[in-house]
């Protein structure tokens, strides 16, 4: 689907990561608490790929609003506790946002990247 159609697929209840929040659609969840949840990516860019999604659904970080300053400092919170239950902060991971369809940003649910596990300073995905 082109970016705009699968967005509005996306928002119109179909959203992957709120199936998958609310236990409907199955994922390999590493964590999950009131605000964030947080699950391996099926289609790995490195070793370690777990996306942390907030639970309510927020399509991207154009969409963010003051009053979600806590929920996205909690996303950055859960994401060194999972890297270090992951074992990866050690040798150091990235995190990474994508924000709408140029920069990659596929499913319209913002989302955190972690990855690590490998050498990364030469790879940019």
């Amino acid at each position: 689907m082109a970016g705009a159609v699968l967005w509005a697929y996306y928002n119109m209840g179909n959203c992957i990561f709120c199936k998958i929040v609310d236990g409907t659609s199955k994922a390999e969840v590493v964590f999950r608490d009131e605000q964030v949840t947080a699950f391996h990516d099926i289609h790995p860019a490195a070793p370690k790929h777990i996306l942390v999604v907030p639970n309510r659904h927020i399509p991207s970080m154009n969409e963010i609003t003051p009053g979600d300053e806590a929920l996205i400092g909690h996303l950055f919170s859960a994401a060194r506790q999972i890297a270090e239950e992951q074992g990866i902060a050690g040798e150091g991971y990235r995190l990474v946002i994508n924000t709408g369809t140029y920069a990659g940003q596929v499913v319209p649910h913002l989302h955190l990247h972690i990855l690590g596990g490998a050498d990364l300073r030469h790879r940019t995905r």
